[in-house]
């Protein structure tokens, strides 16, 4: 089964065939499962946990939920490759928390349950998926992985308040460049315009203060993005139509976590001399 909050997800979840209980999880809807006779063997949750508003309620009902032999895997983007990749357009509303490894650990613990394992995963600049049992339970042994990344983070320096200061400041760092090289292209003349309408994008333009002033417009395959404004910004998307009738001089990518795919998208805006760039980790023309 599954747990959504959001009714139009819950049922496409229901066509699929997946009873979906649309409600918010937490201790209390754990409670309520836990009454009603239903635990987990497995319980998964992919990209949510950076999502949660209260922490120790949702593990607290994890806890709760997981069958006493049972194992729990969920994958969260990883705060030190963040931080590593300067990967700061990640921050946005949608998410409550930016997680460590060692964060994880600790939130879990204080809730009874225990890491047992983790791998690292490529999405989103890079994402960790970890396992955790109950506390004491003996099936599933502690994997090597586990205090070999604990060892990374604090050689990392995740557990230094000046890690954090040099992140802010490779921001800014990053901010200035891509100011500098816009300004200096529009100078010369030339055309500018975004590629994708992500998340992450919004950040990055309201980050740098990027409006129409640089960016002519962006473009989106997603139909319901088309014909819209981004947020802040007020830059208009189009569709990636909009590319071979105005031929721009310069594509801003803007979902950077997906650029190989798009640069062979954007192979054909070569016939015009077309150049596409990127902004994290830092700026810098590609493909």
């Amino acid at each position: 089964m599954g747990i959504e909050p959001a009714a139009n997800i819950a049922h496409i979840a229901e066509e699929a065939g997946i009873p979906t209980l649309t409600r918010f999880f937490g201790k209390e809807t754990a409670l309520s499962l836990v009454a009603e006779g239903t635990q987990a063997d497995l319980l998964i949750g992919n990209n949510v946990l950076a999502h949660v508003p209260d922490l120790n309620d949702f593990v607290a009902g994890l806890e709760l939920l997981l069958k006493p032999e049972g194992v729990l895997v969920m994958e969260f983007p990883h705060l030190m490759r963040m931080i590593e990749h300067n990967q700061f357009d990640t921050i946005y509303h949608e998410h409550f928390s930016y997680l460590s490894f060692t964060t994880v650990q600790r939130i879990f613990e204080a809730h009874g349950l225990e890491l047992i394992d983790v791998e690292e995963l490529p999405t989103h600049g890079g994402s960790l998926r970890i396992f955790a049992k109950h506390k004491g339970q003996s099936r599933h042994p502690i994997e090597p992985n586990v205090s070999a990344l604990l060892a990374e983070e604090k050689r990392g320096g995740l557990q230094e308040l000046a890690t954090y200061k040099y992140f802010d400041d490779r921001m800014k760092q990053t901010k200035y460049a891509l100011l500098e090289f816009l300004i200096k292209a529009k100078k010369e003349g030339h055309s500018i315009v975004g590629y994708g309408a992500p998340a992450k994008g919004n950040t990055l333009l309201n980050y740098c203060g990027i409006r129409t002033d640089f960016l002519d417009y962006t473009v989106d395959r997603s139909s319901q993005k088309q014909g819209c404004l981004l947020p802040g910004t007020r830059i208009p998307v189009y569709s990636p139509d909009k590319l071979q009738e105005t031929k721009p001089d310069y594509i801003l990518i803007l979902p950077w976590n997906i650029q190989s795919e798009i640069i062979q998208q954007l192979n054909y805006t070569r016939q015009w001399g077309a150049q596409l760039l990127v902004a994290i980790p830092s700026p810098k023309l590609v493909g």
